[in-house]
């Protein structure tokens, strides 16, 4: 009984220090695909606060310089519960 409880609690402690990553595509146009890419990034606490209000593919567009529309959006969530 003493092993069960020390195994279910190094994977309790092993999955709360470790963090996941997923990237997925967003959004997809028929806007020809070049060489410039534009990235915005935000911070979200507790799932409710977010720091950056102007997150989105428009500020990814400006910080690219992208003129016209955008091809392919991804969007890349990492959670990590404790830095």
């Amino acid at each position: 009984m003493k092993k069960i409880k020390l195994i279910a609690s190094a994977v309790v402690v092993a999955t709360i220090l470790s963090s996941c990553s997923v990237t997925m595509p967003l959004s997809v146009s028929a806007a020809p695909i070049g060489d410039k890419t534009g990235v915005s990034k935000t911070t979200v606490l507790f799932g409710a606060f977010i720091m950056n209000k102007n997150f989105g593919i428009a500020e990814a567009a400006h910080n690219g310089k992208i003129k016209g529309g955008v091809a392919i959006a991804d969007m890349k969530t990492s959670w990590i519960p404790l830095i």
